[in-house]
């Protein structure tokens, strides 16, 4: 089956949710204590994902049936990144049965243009420690680390990374 990768829709927001855990869950014990994971995971309401936000730019990739991969991004950095980003990839996430296909690459790539379009010269993001190798492979270099608190008992590093776009 083909990969397509399209804007998400509000009926996808279960299938996003469930995507989203399955890819914490799956993946990021790779980098992260059994508690960070839980952490990570807990409480994903599938209605708050910005899938109709003005300010997003959302997307899903789907195997058919099956959603398998979500990303979104802002045109707009928020004033949390410390680099001097316009832009910001808010999240890529796939499947871990879809891990290392291309996915992710797909789903950035899409972003990415969708980023130049708008005019975005520079992008940043938060990265776990397990996508920053992801973030690498697709340009972008290391700012610094930062402890992103889940809740009130469990902290964990992740890294910011920046990358200016190509005119």
């Amino acid at each position: 089956m083909s990969l397509i990768v399209r804007d998400a829709a509000p009926e996808d927001a279960p299938a996003i949710r469930d995507v989203h855990l399955a890819s914490i869950e799956g993946l990021a014990g790779q980098s992260y204590a059994d508690e960070q994971v839980a952490a990570w995971a807990h409480d994903r309401d599938p209605d708050e994902y910005p899938i109709d936000s003005p300010e997003t730019r959302f997307l899903v990739a789907e195997k058919a049936p099956h959603i398998v991969g979500l990303g979104w991004m802002r045109v707009d950095a928020d004033d949390y990144l410390q680099c001097d980003a316009d832009g910001e990839i808010t999240a890529v996430y796939v499947h871990p049965t879809v891990a290392r296909e291309g996915v992710g690459s797909q789903l950035y790539n899409d972003l990415e243009a969708a980023a130049q379009l708008c005019g975005v010269e520079s992008l940043g993001l938060w990265a776990s420690r397990n996508a920053v190798p992801f973030y690498a492979k697709e340009g972008y270099e290391r700012v610094t680390e930062h402890v992103h608190e889940f809740d009130e008992r469990v902290e964990a590093t992740v890294v910011e990374m920046y990358k200016p776009l190509d005119k």
